[in-house]
């Protein structure tokens, strides 16, 4: 189960959110996720996949579905692979923090949407 801080701030701005476990990683979607102007479609789910010790362990990369793309036709670097959660194929963003991005017991899903939001911004660029 997530975090009371983390659920109060998703159902405060992500109302539909949902959350379930699959293969001992718990699993938050957050439908209708807005995309940067830049990336198609402007809307997708958003899957983050959190570790059994989330929060001390940081969230590692996230999943689209449907994938995103770059509107121009170019490239986005390390979101070629596919792979099926919850049922649907998603669009892996293999994105890794440095080890001083994260402070367990301070960082929580805020802090990492907003780690997410500045690379999609970046990838839409």
């Amino acid at each position: 189960m997530l975090p009371s801080d983390d659920r109060a701030y998703l159902a405060q701005r992500f109302p539909a959110f949902a959350e379930g476990s699959e293969g001992g990683m718990l699993c938050v979607v957050l439908p209708d996720f807005a995309a940067p102007s830049g990336l198609a479609p402007n809307r997708a789910n958003l899957l983050l996949r959190l570790s059994p010790n989330y929060p001390d362990v940081p969230p590692d990369m996230w999943w689209f579905h449907p994938a995103l793309l770059r509107v121009d036709g170019g490239t986005i670097p390390n979101t070629d692979v596919i792979e099926h959660h919850l049922g649907k194929t998603w669009q892996r963003w293999s994105r890794h923090l440095d080890p001083h991005q994260w402070l367990p017991g301070a960082d929580s899903l805020r802090t990492y949407l907003a780690i997410l939001n500045t690379n999609l911004a970046l990838a839409a660029a």
